[in-house]
C-alpha cells in the first residue's frame, strides 16, 4: 500500500524551491538525492553503493568519489529535464572538501544553482 505524501497549503508551496539537493556521507559511502519537494519524492539520485560505479572508483568515500557522484548525478538530472537545484546542507556541513566537490561538479556538469 503507498502512503500518499501529506497535502501541502498552496500558499506554502508557491514559495517553495521545486527540486532540492541533500548529500549524505558515511565513513565509507557518498550519496546525494534531488527532491521533489511538492510532491516529497525522489526525482534522480546517485550514490558510491551503485555496482556499476565501483569498480571505476579506486574509494568510495573520498573527494574524489564525491566529484564522480556530483558528475554522475548532474548528467541524470539533464537527463530527467531538470535544469535547476537549491543546496540543502544541513547544520554541520560546510562548504569544503566532498560537499564542495560534489556541488562543483554538479554545477560543471550543466546544472544551475539556485
Amino acid at each position: 500500500m503507498v502512503i500518499p505524501p501529506p497535502a501541502r497549503a498552496p500558499a506554502i508551496s508557491k514559495f517553495l524551491k521545486p527540486y532540492v539537493l541533500k548529500m549524505h556521507f558515511t565513513n565509507n559511502f557518498v550519496s546525494a538525492q534531488v527532491i521533489h519537494t511538492p510532491t516529497a519524492t525522489v526525482a534522480c539520485s546517485a550514490s558510491s553503493q551503485e555496482k556499476l560505479l565501483r569498480p571505476s572508483m579506486e574509494s568510495t568515500r573520498d573527494v574524489a568519489a564525491a566529484a564522480k557522484i556530483g558528475k554522475l548525478l548532474g548528467e541524470r538530472l539533464l537527463f530527467n529535464g531538470i535544469p535547476a537545484v537549491s543546496v540543502s546542507m544541513s547544520r554541520d556541513q560546510k562548504y569544503h572538501g566532498k560537499v564542495k566537490a560534489v556541488i562543483d561538479s554538479l554545477r560543471d556538469a550543466g546544472v544551475k544553482l539556485l
